[in-house]
């Protein structure tokens, strides 16, 4: 469903008493009406109980719509979202936090149905769901506890949609979904009266991209955050924007092959696909750290100028870390894309690997491909997602919107996002997150990564926020979780609980 646009047109209305008064000035226009809206669904409010650590905690749960107005207070979008609120306390001190995936163009159906949420999907680990009915259960591993919860769709996603005056270029780019969301958190803190709540902000994927640039726009709004949590982060584009946005790096941009290195070698790890395999994960990734950052880093930097025997120590070394054939690293010149390696790990088994989680995989339909036509772990995850989320929002929370749940919204409008962020590409959101924690220095954040996943590889966050240039102090304030999952690391439940159990602590830290 496209976007609601209306025209107005003001009427010139002019006297025609006579001809005497033909040469007169016309009257004023009327004032042009505002933009006519239809109504949205009314906000759905539903009460629940949950037990947690042996611990009833009952809970609101609030399904609705807040409506964006841009400064002619014309309404210009209605984001949907959920709210879970703990029962029998003061909203006053009680944390809030803000959950968002990312996309950009995606819902926040992923973290709302398999995180921290009090109801989660039943999903088998790494494997395709099967064919439904799928099942949907309390959440043990929830942060209810510890927080509230508000799941946010970004504009255009969800059961939300742009209205009125609402045009695409003003919500479909890094600066303007930043302003959308720091809008919608503004109305909420005030609808709600959580002025004075603490404040942490969620966000997986392009939702840690958006968690940063909104950070500094909030901050300058008078809202100051207690933490952020960046789940399977991308702040920096440009560290892989060659290997992403173009074929190859040629003529230089070779800083991704280091920094997605130790994620290839730990999912070579998990397939046992390695010459040798290590025992022990972590420790196999501190020498792979060291090998990506100091010759495998020098070798791509000399080029044409790297010295055969050194190009050769190069080649089977990658070759233990990555189980490819020496052959196929020197076809490669040392550079292997990520969607090659997707392909060719596996490809004497025939099968291929996921991007978003690589514990997925699938057959593929053509051997000699170069990379996947689809991501088996997208595939595997979606259905079970979509079908759970739909009826939970009907039967349990009893919202009844009047337009269709849109999981992604990757349509034309999406496909043309204005990345360029304070004028400039490739999207670099660093800045804004070592200011934000350089004014606020109480401001704490919580990096989480999936060994796994090769849509956002951990080395690269690590990297990014390990050259914020902040004060030695104010690094401290920086946490981290590495867990033997993906892009989406509540899909392999172990993980999940070790990530509810260090984030138990870190928000205990941050609000004491």
């Amino acid at each position: 469903m496209k976007p609601l646009r209306v025209v107005l047109a003001a009427a010139l209305a002019a006297s025609c008493i006579g001809p005497a008064f033909a040469a007169d000035a016309p009257q004023p226009p009327k004032a042009a009406k505002p933009p006519q809206v239809s109504a949205g669904a009314p906000d759905a409010v539903t009460h629940h109980s949950i037990s947690v650590d042996g611990k009833t905690l009952n809970y609101t749960a609030r399904a609705g719509t807040i409506t964006l107005r841009n400064n002619a207070q014309e309404p210009t979008a209605r984001m949907f979202y959920v709210a879970y609120t703990l029962d029998g306390v003061s909203p006053a001190g009680r944390p809030v936090t803000f959950f968002y995936n990312g996309g950009p163009g995606s819902s926040t159906v992923w973290l709302h149905m398999a995180s921290f949420g009090p109801m989660r999907l039943d999903a088998p680990n790494a494997q395709a769901a099967g064919n439904p009915p799928y099942k949907l259960a309390a959440n043990p591993y929830t942060l209810l506890d510890k927080t509230d919860e508000v799941f946010i769709d970004a504009p255009g996603t969800g059961f939300g949609r742009l209205i009125g005056a609402g045009k695409p270029k003003e919500f479909y780019g890094v600066d303007q979904d930043a302003k959308a969301f720091s809008q919608f958190i503004q109305s909420y803190l005030t609808n709600f009266n959580r002025w004075n709540s603490p404040k942490f902000l969620f966000g997986e994927s392009y939702g840690t991209t958006r968690s940063a640039a909104l950070s500094s726009v909030l901050e300058d709004a008078g809202v100051q955050l207690n933490g952020i949590v960046l789940q399977s982060s991308i702040l920096n584009f440009d560290l892989d924007w060659a290997t992403n946005f173009s074929p190859v790096s040629i003529g230089g941009g070779d800083w991704a092959y280091p920094l997605y290195l130790p994620t290839e070698a730990a999912i070579a790890w998990y397939h046992n696909a390695l010459p040798n395999k290590p025992a022990n994960l972590p420790a196999f990734l501190q020498q792979v750290q060291h090998f990506a950052m100091t010759e495998y880093l020098q070798g791509l930097a000399e080029g044409a100028q790297l010295p055969s025997n050194q190009f050769n120590d190069i080649v089977n070394k990658l070759h233990q870390y990555t189980g490819l054939s020496t052959q196929y690293i020197r076809d490669s010149n040392l550079r292997i894309q990520y969607g090659r390696f997707e392909s060719q790990l596996l490809r004497n088994r025939g099968e291929l690997v996921g991007r978003l989680d690589a514990r997925y995989k699938t057959y593929t339909l053509d051997g000699a491909g170069g990379s996947p036509a689809w991501d088996p772990a997208d595939v595997s995850m979606t259905p079970i997602f979509t079908a759970l989320f739909n009826s939970y929002v009907r039967n349990d929370l009893q919202y009844h919107p009047t337009v269709p749940y849109r999981i992604v919204n990757y349509g034309q409008e999406l496909r043309s996002w204005d990345f360029k962020h304070n004028g400039s590409e490739p999207t670099n959101v660093a800045p804004d997150l070592a200011q934000a924690m350089t004014q606020d220095p109480h401001l704490h954040v919580f990096s989480a990564n999936g060994y796994y996943d090769l849509a956002t590889p951990y080395f690269a966050t690590v990297y990014t926020l390990d050259h914020l240039d902040l004060n030695p102090q104010l690094q401290k304030n920086i946490s981290y979780g590495f867990y033997q999952s993906g892009h989406m690391i509540y899909m392999n439940t172990p993980a999940l609980a070790k990530y509810k159990s260090d984030l138990d602590a870190w928000y205990d830290r941050v609000l004491r």
